[in-house]
């Protein structure tokens, strides 16, 4: 079967291509992707290339697929799995397999399988680990956007305290205490902040900082202060670009006490150390966002580390079992991913959106792979749809749904997309 995949031979060297999978082994399956949502360690991933970690070190020769959000429809299943795993289910990928040690992972490492294609054969290894999960959402895009949520859980898993008196530790973010997410006002800072919210274990006290008061104003919108405090957690907005002593500013907030909990979202060295100094006695940061420069460091407070136990961890992506947690809170509706999503394209715009991906503004960009369209801001579709009925629709939809990326929208879009932009046969 021939696939059409987006494919990176160097730093910086992505091309669109059309070639053939190889025969489905006996421990393979065949899927179609519907749907990819490109995660800015799809552009760290570019823009190092072969010196990514995860990326192999041949790929000039042996180029492979990127995107690792996906989601999509399973075609044909080998002998092995076929108890597990049926023609026609929808599955969704957690990328981290830790398979025999490796750092590989489909999205970063492989030939034939990553979200940014239009079939993929799924190795048996991503099986093996149970990383090949069945989705039973009402949407595609939702499936996709469970890899991030799970990277979420996985860090609010992996925050810890001590237990007093005792050289245990007590794993996840302290209930009732007070949290902070540094740069959190972008898509994945959405995505924690409704987390918090309907997690088992919630802090008493949620900040969020940000410096983009447009960015803010849709966080307040979709995870309001109000639904906040109807889970017993006190949501503090906060825009540092509009205050003085930010430090300052932030304490205060915790009436001088520090924070239990600080997730920094950006690979800053200010954020950084202002994340340790806003640590409270015994208190966790989680270096969330992941740097591309391997020299990058920070102070620490090392008076606090020793004095105070304070202390540093940092994730990266998460295992099955967070990734399963994602799914089931989406499936069962408690948390809505839509919320993120600010732009839609086809497979045709992939490229420049990875290469180009800081500079555009906006939460999630969506990839439908089947089909070509210009990466489209949700918010032209008004103005588009003056001219173009297509978007007419789809703007009238979004309406209907609270002006989000909906079921209902992207079964419009693989129904209806305009002749020519349809997948090709």
């Amino acid at each position: 079967m021939k696939t059409r995949a987006l494919r990176l031979y160097g730093k910086q060297d992505l091309r669109l291509e059309e070639f053939e999978l190889p025969p489905l082994r006996d421990d393979e399956i065949l899927a179609r992707v519907i749907t990819d949502s490109v995660c800015m360690s799809t552009y760290k991933t570019v823009l190092q290339g072969s010196e990514h970690r995860r990326v192999p070190k041949d790929i000039a020769n042996n180029p492979i697929i990127v995107g690792h959000e996906c989601c999509g429809e399973i075609l044909a299943v080998g002998k092995k799995w076929q108890a597990k795993y049926k023609v026609g289910g929808r599955f969704a990928i957690q990328p981290t397999l830790n398979y025999q040690g490796s750092p590989f992972g489909p999205g970063y490492s492989y030939r034939f399988v990553g979200g940014n294609a239009t079939y993929v054969v799924i190795p048996n290894e991503v099986m093996e680990m149970d990383c090949l999960l069945n989705f039973k959402g009402d949407a595609y895009f939702k499936g996709s956007l469970a890899e991030p949520l799970s990277s979420i859980v996985a860090a609010c898993k992996a925050s810890y305290h001590t237990v007093e008196g005792s050289y245990r530790h007590e794993m996840g973010i302290k209930p009732k205490g007070n949290m902070i997410i540094l740069n959190g006002s972008g898509p994945m800072g959405f995505l924690a902040v409704d987390y918090a919210i309907h997690a088992e274990r919630k802090p008493e006290l949620l900040v969020v900082t940000g410096t983009n008061e447009a960015k803010l104003s849709r966080a307040r919108r979709y995870n309001s202060v109000k639904k906040a405090a109807e889970h017993g957690i006190t949501l503090v907005y906060a825009n540092t670009g509009q205050v003085g002593d930010v430090k300052k500013h932030l304490l205060e907030l915790t009436a001088g006490q520090g924070y239990d909990d600080v997730f920094v979202y950006a690979p800053l060295k200010e954020s950084a150390e202002l994340g340790s100094a806003l640590l409270g006695k015994d208190g966790c940061l989680n270096f969330f966002a992941g740097p591309t420069d391997k020299n990058f460091t920070a102070e620490l407070n090392y008076y606090d580390i020793h004095y105070r136990n304070t202390h540093v961890v940092g994730t990266s992506g998460g295992y099955p079992e967070d990734m399963k947690e994602a799914l089931a809170l989406i499936e069962e509706g408690l948390i809505n991913p839509a919320t993120i999503v600010t732009h839609i394209g086809g497979l045709n715009s992939a490229k420049d959106t990875i290469l180009n991906l800081p500079a555009i503004d906006g939460g999630k960009k969506l990839i439908y792979s089947g089909i070509d369209l210009e990466l489209t801001p949700l918010s032209a579709f008004a103005e588009l749809g003056k001219s173009q009925p297509f978007f007419g629709e789809l703007q009238a939809i979004l309406e209907r749904n609270d002006d989000l990326w909906c079921a209902e929208a992207e079964a419009y879009l693989l129904r209806h997309a305009p002749a020519g932009l349809r997948e090709r046969k």
